[in-house]
This record gives C-alpha cells, sequence and structure tokens, in this order.
C-alpha cells in the first residue's frame, strides 16, 4: 500500500463506562485524545425515557461541541426496554406491540442522534424465537424489513444515516445477510462492527472494509479471538489491527472508528488511555505497508491484495 496522510478518528462507547456519570466520561475521552464518543443510550448514560430529553440532548450537545467530540448513537441497551429480557423486544419480535416498541425507541435516538448532530444511529436485527420463519421472505425477515424501513425513512427526514449492523447469532449476522437486507431498504448503511467477521468467518475484517467501503456508515474495531463474540481490548484478541486500520486508512474512511468494550468497565480508568495507543500505534504499522483496495476488471467489486 502507498502510505497515506489520511488519519482516522477514534471514538469510545460509553457502554464500557458504565461505572463513570456521562459528563465525567466525556472529559475523560476529550482529554485522552479520542475525537469523539459512540453513545450507547441506557438507564446509565442519557437516559431517553427519563424526564426532560430535548433540553437534556440540548445540555449534552452543547458538552460535545466545547469538548470537540463528535459522535455516534448507539442502541444496544441490554435492559432498557424490558429490565427482565436482554436486548427484548426487537424488530423480529413475534408480537406486534413489542416490535413497534423498538420502532418507537430507534425513533427517538433518531431524534437524539439530529440534535446532537451525531454522524450516524446504529441498530441491529434482533433474536427470532425458535420456531420462527426465517428464510427469505419468512415471518421474521418481513417483520424486520417493515421495521428497518420505517427507521430508515424517519432518520432520513431527520438528517441522520441509518446504519444497520450484524450481529452473530441474530437474523442479520454478517455482511451477505446486510446486502440482502440493503438491497430491500434504499438508503440504509453499514454498520461494521470489524471484530464481528472473526466470529462469523464470511469476510475477514480487512476485507469486510474494502468491499463495504461505500456503505459503510459506522465502524467499531474492538479485538475478539476467532469464533468467539468476545469483545475485547486491542491485543486480546485475533484481530490484525494494523491491517483493519491500513485498510480504513486506504479507503480513506472518515467517520468515527469506535471501541465497544461493555465488559470493561471496571477498568475503563486505564483501558481508554491504553487502548487508544494501541490503535495509533497499529495505525502508524498497517500505513506502511499493510493491505490497498483494487478493483477488479471483471465485477467491479473491491478485492483485497497484500
Amino acid at each position: 500500500m502507498t502510505p497515506t496522510d489520511h488519519q482516522l478518528r477514534y471514538a469510545y462507547n460509553t457502554n464500557g463506562m458504565s461505572s463513570h456519570r456521562l459528563d465525567d466520561a466525556l472529559a475523560l475521552l476529550a482529554d485522552t485524545g479520542y475525537d469523539g464518543v459512540a453513545l450507547t443510550v441506557d438507564v446509565a448514560h442519557h437516559d431517553p425515557f427519563a424526564p426532560d430529553l430535548a433540553a437534556r440532548t440540548a445540555a449534552l450537545a452543547r458538552r460535545l461541541d466545547r469538548l470537540g467530540l463528535g459522535s455516534t448513537v448507539e442502541t444496544g441497551a441490554r435492559f432498557l426496554l424490558d429490565p427482565r429480557h436482554k436486548h427484548e423486544p426487537t424488530l423480529v419480535t413475534a408480537d406486534p406491540a413489542g416490535r413497534a416498541r423498538r420502532v418507537a425507541f430507534l425513533r427517538r435516538c433518531v431524534d437524539i442522534a439530529a440534535d446532537l448532530g451525531s454522524e450516524a444511529v446504529s441498530f441491529w436485527a434482533g433474536v427470532p424465537a425458535k420456531g420462527t420463519d426465517t428464510s427469505p421472505g419468512g415471518t421474521a425477515w418481513s417483520h424486520l424489513v417493515e421495521g428497518v424501513r420505517n427507521v430508515t425513512a424517519y432518520a432520513a427526514e431527520r438528517g441522520v444515516a441509518a446504519a444497520f449492523e450484524p450481529e452473530p447469532g441474530m437474523l442479520v449476522e454478517d455482511c451477505a445477510d446486510w446486502l440482502r437486507l440493503s438491497a430491500l431498504v434504499p438508503g440504509l448503511r453499514l454498520a461494521l462492527d470489524t471484530g464481528h467477521c472473526l466470529v462469523t468467518g464470511d469476510l475477514t475484517p480487512e476485507e469486510a472494509v474494502v468491499r463495504h467501503a461505500g456503505d459503510l456508515g459506522a465502524v467499531a474495531v474492538e479485538d475478539m479471538p476467532s469464533g468467539r463474540h468476545e469483545h475485547r481490548a486491542p491485543g486480546e484478541g485475533d484481530m490484525d489491527l494494523p491491517a483493519v486500520l491500513g485498510a480504513l486508512s486506504a479507503v480513506r474512511y472518515g467517520g468515527l472508528v469506535s471501541l465497544e468494550l461493555s465488559r470493561d468497565s471496571h477498568r475503563a480508568d486505564t483501558l481508554v488511555r491504553s487502548a487508544l495507543a494501541a490503535l495509533q500505534d497499529a495505525e502508524r504499522m498497517g500505513s506502511v505497508g499493510c493491505l490497498a483496495p483494487s478493483i477488479s476488471t471483471s465485477t467491479g467489486v473491491p478485492e483485497v491484495t497484500r
């Protein structure tokens, strides 16, 4: 790869700082040198169902502006909608009222993102109940497409990028599934968690970056062990981080590149700093000979070359 002067912009997900007050978390990120924050709206951080949401969001926007932090809005809170069932209800829940609650929540997150000036709202499908028809055109896909179209259209009205994230074990779990969904929902962007590629194995993380360079609406790069959905700090899994960051630099990705370390809040005081240093080191390594995109003359699809 020809060395590039393109610099990536890094963010840290607040779900990995759940023991910090939001103001303190933002100050720590800004003081450490992050460019932005991936805000998981949740009971601990900017509860979307607490009183005075509009006023609190306006205050948060001013705070981000003063600190010089960009943002994305993340919607993966575990028990925000149902304190007894993780991530429920979802866009593929059988109960229509449950699906409507998820859509209403996602639209509220779009409003928050619009008021913050965030780069994107990231969301996912959910896990279908046992016995649900998950074939293309089946019940689960029909419910999913209906909900995603609703959210994406509303996001377009508010000027927000709707970025859909494939999640291992969910109805849409890899980039191939995202392509199927995006063909049915015009305007849908890809929220690519490169670590998930190590779990599903459909593409390597760097291949996914290059192949979907024009689709990206949000990117996360935390480490993971191959075949296991465990979010880990840089260097604690099997991610070739220089290759991934080199690919992002090569395609000149300009959005925030975030770390989602939701099980590491107990060490956020040190991990926030060490993780950024690891990313910056890996970016320097990746900029000198990692990956470059080339275009296949037969298909027009970006391929990965070393």
